[in-house]
């Protein structure tokens, strides 16, 4: 069987069995018959704990979250479980800031292999008073800010959930297969760092469908090691677009491939759909086999962006040449209204150039004059195709075999 045609079982399974789950639940562990209190102060952990305890151990075991507010410190669900494990969450769960430790997430969904986490509830994890913002106290640094929630999940769905104020990414996907997220919702201020919608690190075959992400960050941001990924029907802003990246800021970082990022909305958001990689960079890997479709821009600073001499602070000394080969990426049907005069910005390596980079029924103009917009391009070999397009070709002094 081709891999296509095995990609599609797969999700057609997915999808059944997560639809069939909901009419037909098996064991019901609630939080509530462990002694949670929903009034947003009395710790929740250990009624959690024991719930997942005994779904897990459960073949169809779910883990019951009722409405209301439950307080909840640091925690980790544990896998591997006997069967298929739910969790509905239906309540709120705000992060306890009494009840921290030094993991690097709040809540951890971890080596779990059949996973429903569903029910329309929200994950709280109360990050305004890590930013620094406000009048809030100095920022805590990255370092030390926590996920919200990090999976590791083989065969998951993720569905109607709701994550609000994240100390920093809102969902940290690392080394999963085969996992989908459906009607997502993510807010947190336009000026809280780090936010990141969700962020995807060596896995395969992760799909996003129907999402709604604002944040201070990237909406979506795809890392190093991951092959398979669809994002689709994403809403976003305010926040940093969506991205490729950032590549070559770690030794051994692995080769990305087989993205799709298609039919996306970007409000008012800095960069539309990006791909970025750091000068010097610490490791060779490659990206390959990209495809930017049926993009909508509305007021984006740079609504196309690759570029490859990324630093995330300003100024930046850069001295040497990204070693992250770009090779097959194709923008098609980006349309929309630019917030600048450029909105093709292709800037790649000089030591490693760019190579099969398409441009294909582009209309982007500027918000406001309704101006066209231009291209500037360098170190790239590349192609615009069809007739009409906006830009249609890249400025005459930055080209590289254009």
């Amino acid at each position: 069987m081709d891999s296509t045609k095995a990609n599609f079982l797969f999700w057609a399974l997915v999808t059944f069995s997560s639809l069939n789950y909901v009419h037909c639940q098996g064991k019901i562990f609630s939080v509530a018959n462990y002694g949670a209190i929903a009034d947003g102060k009395t710790d929740t952990t250990q009624a959690l704990l024991k719930s997942w305890k005994g779904a897990c151990a459960t073949k169809g075991g779910t883990v019951s979250v009722p409405e209301g507010t439950h307080s909840v410190g640091d925690i980790t669900f544990e896998g591997p479980c006997n069967g298929e494990t739910h969790f509905l969450l239906e309540g709120t769960l705000v992060a306890s800031k009494s009840h921290s430790s030094n993991q690097d997430c709040w809540i951890a969904f971890h080596n779990i292999d059949g996973f429903l986490l569903y029910g329309n509830g929200t994950f709280n994890g109360q990050g305004e008073s890590s930013w620094g913002r406000h009048g809030h106290g100095p920022a805590v640094k990255s370092s030390r800010r926590k996920t919200s929630v990090k999976l590791r999940i083989y065969n998951g769905v993720i569905r109607n959930i709701h994550s609000i104020d994240s100390e920093m990414f809102h969902f940290h996907v690392h080394d999963s297969d085969n996992l989908l997220f459906q009607n997502i919702h993510i807010t947190a201020p336009g000026d809280s760092p780090n936010t990141d919608g969700i962020h995807i690190g060596n896995s395969n075959n992760v799909r996003i469908e129907k999402a709604s992400i604002a944040t201070g960050d990237d909406c979506v941001s795809i890392g190093s090691g991951n092959t398979n990924i669809s994002v689709s029907g994403v809403v976003c802003g305010p926040g940093h677009g969506i991205s490729i990246g950032s590549l070559g800021k770690y030794e051994n970082e692995k080769d990305v491939s087989g993205i799709i990022v298609r039919d996306c909305t970007f409000r008012d958001t800095d960069n539309g759909v990006r791909i970025k990689t750091w000068a010097p960079s610490k490791s060779a890997a490659s990206l390959s086999d990209v495809r930017f479709i049926n993009i909508r821009v509305e007021n984006t600073k740079n609504p196309i962006l690759i570029d490859q001499y990324y630093c995330s602070n300003s100024p930046c000394k850069h001295s040497g040449e990204s070693s992250i080969k770009i090779k097959d990426v194709k923008f098609i049907g980006v349309k929309g209204k630019s917030a600048s005069e450029v909105g093709v910005n292709v800037q790649c390596s000089n030591s490693h150039p760019c190579e099969d980079i398409e441009f294909r029924g582009l209309d982007l103009t500027m918000a406001g004059s309704g101006a066209p917009t231009t291209a500037l391009c360098s170190n790239a070999d590349g192609v615009f195709l069809g007739p009409r397009q906006v830009p249609s070709k890249c400025s005459r002094d930055s080209i590289f075999n254009f």
